[in-house]
């Protein structure tokens, strides 16, 4: 078996579906089997997901075992030369597999490599290249420096901004949204730390490949990432488990470090946390108020397919009351979505017909011209269902 890849699911099956539907399209070829281990969803993704992709190796626990348990518990049952973890709410370009994994197969030292990650405003997520989170560096991070000087090989290392984004770069640290990974090399470093319940196992990870004597690489094939769709980064039970995270990556690895080093550095750690609570504070409010996760009336669709999809988006928006407008094409490198612009006041959801435009070709359109307020979507003539960053709509 040339790969096994591995997604871990709570809650976000639409995200799923969508990732596999794209990863269909992108293991054409490829001798590989896909593990999709549920979290104790409650939106009943199992069922969902055995309904419709029964090719799909579906484990269902019976309560959340947290991100990195739940990968080693298909890891466990896998074959695979090479093993692909990936984020639910992610989509792949067409070659991006392939030409990973011919890179590893000519990088006999590759242990693990990651890839050029999109937002779904076509700009480029930092998280695709990322340094080891030393005191240092995490002090230059946390304090701004980072930002500041995003292309300083000193202040800026936390992202590596000075590396370039169209050729294969060596990095340190890999992000668990997309993480290929050699198995001869888990074998000798051992699987994910279960420590992490989520968020730092990518980082602990890429930490034991580097001492283990491999090289983590950052390679220039797309995928988009929804960042965020996956977990409930507005919550309380974000905070902690981000911070924790933070701290079990400082005492496993710098914990050995003099006192004037670690006292500071976990005052940092639990100072920012403290921040980013009330930064929650106000948006706890308005969920309980019932003013959060309700779609904004001034959100503006545009909707770019053949005929049928047309025809199932305008009955949808009709239902739903959307404000939208439709462009109808059989021409797959049609450029119209390219020319939408965005309204400075809302957010113009360009959502794509997936069965005419292809993965890649959505996130080149996006990728050609960013823009904060314009946001892809898609949708599936199979499932009726418009995605987008934000919502799902059926």
């Amino acid at each position: 078996m040339r790969l096994t890849v591995i997604i871990v699911n709570y809650n976000v099956k639409h995200y799923v579906g969508q990732c596999l539907d794209s990863l269909q399209k992108a293991l054409d070829g490829i001798e590989s089997e896909i593990y999709v281990v549920d979290n104790h969803s409650r939106d009943d993704s199992v069922r969902y997901l055995r309904q419709r992709y029964r090719w799909v190796h579906t484990i269902d626990c019976n309560h959340n075992l947290g991100f990195a348990r739940a990968n080693n518990i298909a890891y466990k049952q896998s074959k695979g030369d090479y093993v692909l973890l990936i984020n639910p709410d992610t989509f792949v370009g067409e070659d991006t597999i392939r030409m990973a994994l011919e890179f590893m197969d000519e990088h006999p030292n590759a242990g693990g490599a990651g890839v050029k990650m999109y937002n779904a405003d076509g700009t480029l997520a930092n998280e695709s290249r990322r340094g080891l989170p030393t005191p240092m560096t995490s002090f230059y991070k946390m304090c701004g420096l980072c930002n500041r000087f995003p292309k300083s090989r000193r202040f800026g290392h936390y992202y590596m901004g000075y590396l370039g984004w169209d050729s294969p770069e060596r990095i340190e640290v890999i992000s668990g949204a997309f993480y290929l990974l050699r198995r001869t090399a888990i074998e000798k470093i051992g699987t994910l730390d279960e420590d992490f319940f989520m968020y730092g196992e990518d980082i602990d990870l890429s930490y034991r490949l580097l001492k283990g004597g491999y090289e983590n690489w950052y390679l220039p094939y797309p995928i988009l990432h929804y960042k965020g769709e996956s977990t409930h980064k507005t919550s309380f039970a974000y905070v902690h488990v981000f911070y924790q995270a933070m701290l079990i990556f400082f005492r496993k690895h710098y914990g050995h470090l003099g006192f004037w080093i670690t006292v500071p550095i976990r005052t940092s750690i639990y100072f920012r946390a403290f921040i980013a609570l009330l930064q929650m504070t106000p948006h706890k409010i308005r969920k309980s108020l019932g003013l959060v996760n309700k779609r904004r009336c001034d959100s503006r669709y545009v909707f770019i397919g053949n005929k049928r999809m047309v025809e199932n988006c305008m009955r949808i928006a009709r239902r739903k009351g959307l404000t939208a407008e439709f462009h109808q094409t059989d021409d797959p490198y049609d450029r119209y979505g390219i020319e939408i612009e965005g309204n400075a006041t809302s957010i113009t959801y360009v959502v794509y017909d997936n069965d005419l435009f292809s993965y890649k070709r959505m996130l080149e359109m996006m990728a050609e011209r960013p823009r904060s307020n314009v946001k892809l979507g898609t949708f599936s003539n199979r499932t009726r269902t418009i995605i987008t960053p934000n919502e799902i709509i059926m």
